[in-house]
């Protein structure tokens, strides 16, 4: 009889692109695979997708944002009466509420082997030092959960450093827990392969400018369309394209904000994609003004493609850029240094392909998602 390994989602979209090669390296251990996540009736294609691959798929109820103590107080007793129905070997959960409530509901129902990966800290951790007194009674409640939840969890993962030491600085895993910092999801080198910059009839490199991101304040979308208008203002033939969705996150920006950059005229809306692939080949270089981050999956994608990177000296982000060598890190909030660091590429466009092919050479060496996998495989004993 197999084992069982249970996945638990906040976010069916995200089960393949980002944890999918993981998924597939556990089922290749000979684990039957099962993977909970809400709103899987309203994703037939994903549904299908993972029942072709041979998952276990249940549905259940979650509110991904938002802490609502019936609705979070359901999620958690649909999960225990799952997981103590499915009797799982092992189980992992990631984002907020599968880590808290899956870890918690995991424990309670004996399974015994639990593990947590925190992907990204999100908003419920802007602007959280250790020692700070200013924090909300939200923040305070969701820190109370992570901490009674790790305590549950055999490996608690982490895709930066800063991260896993900020939760022993504000208590939430004790001295002594057990915790891993890998080099984020990884991305599939093969899947995402090298593409030539796009070229102008005049054989010049075009500055199209390209952002992928859910369409947060924290994702930085605000200053990338401000650095957009006045980069556009000054070099005109520079583009700039915009991927992603509002969703209820209450940290989104406002669709009237968004309708406001595409009327101006500097920022293309192409909406949600399922493949990315398609606009990053069609850009040259990717930036990401995020204000913290695991370890930016856009991110990586875009540089095993060749495009150098503009991100942030912050969390999550500053782990996939050497300063100068594959792109160029920026303080969070600065449109001054965002605008800045697009002109170092409209003044000197050979910095594209120096610093792609550069970019490339380090989704090789350090976030092959195989690499990744095979890593923390090794600390779940698999």
């Amino acid at each position: 009889m197999c084992m069982k390994f249970l996945i638990i989602a906040s976010y069916p979209d995200s089960i393949l692109r980002f944890r999918g090669a993981l998924i597939q390296a556990i089922q290749d251990k000979g684990f039957e695979i099962h993977i909970v996540a809400p709103n899987l009736r309203d994703a037939p294609e994903v549904r299908q997708q993972l029942e072709t691959l041979g998952y276990i798929v249940h549905d259940i109820f979650m509110q991904r944002t938002g802490v609502n103590i019936l609705a979070d107080a359901k999620t958690l007793r649909q999960l225990y009466i799952l997981i103590r129905n499915l009797q799982p070997d092992y189980v992992m959960g990631y984002t907020i509420k599968p880590v808290i409530y899956g870890s918690i509901a995991a424990h309670y129902a004996k399974v015994p082997h639990r593990f947590a990966l925190i992907t990204g800290l999100g908003y419920t951790f802007q602007s959280i030092e250790p020692g700070q007194s200013r924090v909300s009674l939200f923040q305070k409640l969701i820190h109370w959960l992570y901490a009674y939840a790790l305590k549950r969890v055999d490996v608690t993962f982490f895709q930066n450093s800063d991260d896993r030491t900020l939760f022993y600085q504000l208590g939430l895993l004790k001295e002594g827990a057990k915790s891993v910092v890998v080099n984020g999801s990884g991305v599939n080198i093969l899947d995402y392969s090298i593409t030539p910059i796009p070229y102008n009839d005049q054989q010049e490199i075009v500055m199209h400018f390209l952002l992928i991101a859910r369409l947060l304040i924290d994702k930085g979308v605000r200053e990338f369309a401000a650095a957009a208008k006045r980069i556009k203002a000054q070099y005109p033939h520079a583009q700039f394209s915009l991927v992603g969705w509002i969703d209820d996150n209450p940290n989104a920006i406002h669709q009237s904000e968004l309708d406001e950059w595409v009327r101006g005229g500097y920022i293309e809306f192409l909406g949600k994609l399922m493949d990315v692939r398609p606009a990053i080949a069609e850009s040259s270089v990717y930036v990401l003004p995020s204000y913290r981050e695991g370890v930016p999956c856009t991110v990586l994608e875009a540089m095993a493609m060749a495009r150098p990177v503009i991100t942030t000296d912050a969390p999550g982000c500053r782990e996939t850029v050497e300063n100068g060598y594959n792109g160029f890190l920026v303080p969070i909030k600065s449109v001054d240094a965002l605008v800045k660091a697009m002109e170092k590429f409209i003044a000197q466009p050979s910095l594209v392909t120096t610093m792609g092919t550069s970019a490339r050479k380090m989704a090789e060496e350090k976030f092959d998602v195989h690499s990744v996998n095979q890593m923390m495989l090794k600390e779940m004993g698999l």
